[in-house]
């Protein structure tokens, strides 16, 4: 768990003196590593992922109450951002993809081995393959074609950016059709070593384009916690999890896996969207470094006490 922390810190940092030291470098890079993610290595992990996975269906109703109440939460973002705090289009798109993309992988499956041990991490992985990955890949991409500025002007234009930038969607199809024989326990301990590597690319991205959307040449310290970033970073951390605990209460023992996992901060895939749609990078980014701020907070204090 130390090793998690001490690289998501060291790789922010990175982002941060690459930005200062060669400010166009360092963004150019950060865009190429959101770009290589999003085609080359997040794409095996989700095929192999799924194309190994054994699900059980006795967790259900935890999954489809998962579902609901990220699905309201991302319906709440939206109408706080447009009727209250009246935001641009790309604004309230990466307010709503903060909340529906969960960095579950990158901290989730690391806290779930610290706080609840191994014989809790498939339960873990079961609500991410099945709530967290359709609310990104069909949620998410979708808010992202239609807020974002990249994706063309009429619903034809914004469809069709949605089904030709999203390879996520289709390594998730494919591996939910494929048999077992496709996912051979070597190719899913390789899919799973992309996750290390994952780590530190996509925090330098943020790193970076926290640097690089400063103001005045000085990154403040912490980021700005604008209202955009705020209600973003709370409905994904309190409001979200808060609705499937109060939808499971009358109705299942809801497992702490499912929980846990939920509470997980903004995840880095919003950054992705946004800069592959055309949203707005700094409220995805802010609401990224916040949100992880305050769950690894939460993280240490746990194991402390």
């Amino acid at each position: 768990m130390g090793v998690v922390l001490t690289a998501v810190a060291i790789s922010v940092a990175i982002g941060v003196m690459a930005e200062r030291r060669r400010p166009q470098a360092a963004a150019a890079a950060a865009r190429r590593v959101l770009v290589l993610l999003l085609y080359v290595l997040i794409p095996p992990v989700i095929f192999f992922s799924l194309a190994s996975a054994d699900v059980d269906v006795d967790h259900g109703i935890g999954l489809a109450l998962g579902l609901v109440a990220v699905g309201l939460s991302g319906l709440l973002a939206w109408w706080l951002a447009t009727r209250f705090l009246r935001l641009s289009r790309p604004q309230t798109g990466a307010v709503i993809c903060a909340v529906l993309c969960v960095n579950s992988a990158y901290l989730g499956y690391p806290l779930t081995l610290a706080l609840l041990g191994r014989d809790a991490l498939p339960t873990a992985i079961l609500y991410d393959m099945l709530v967290n990955a359709p609310t990104m890949l069909l949620g998410a991409f979708a808010v992202g074609a239609a807020f974002g500025t990249k994706a063309g002007e009429g619903v034809g234009d914004r469809v069709r950016f949605f089904f030709t930038r999203n390879p996520l969607l289709y390594a998730a199809v494919a591996g939910l059709l494929a048999p077992d024989a496709l996912a051979p326990e070597i190719a899913v301990d390789i899919s799973q070593g992309f996750v290390i590597a994952m780590l530190p690319l996509s925090f330098f991205a943020v790193g970076a384009t926290l640097a690089e959307n400063a103001e005045h040449g000085d990154l403040p310290f912490p980021p700005p916690l604008s209202r955009p970033v705020a209600l973003a970073v709370g409905i994904r951390l309190a409001i979200a999890p808060g609705l499937l605990i109060l939808f499971a209460a009358p109705l299942i023992d809801l497992p702490a896996a499912y929980l846990l996992i939920a509470t997980m901060p903004s995840g880095i895939t919003s950054m992705i969207i946004a800069h592959t749609y055309g949203l707005d990078m700094e409220i995805a980014a802010e609401a990224v470094a916040w949100s992880s701020a305050i769950v690894v907070a939460g993280a240490l204090a746990s194991l402390l006490i």
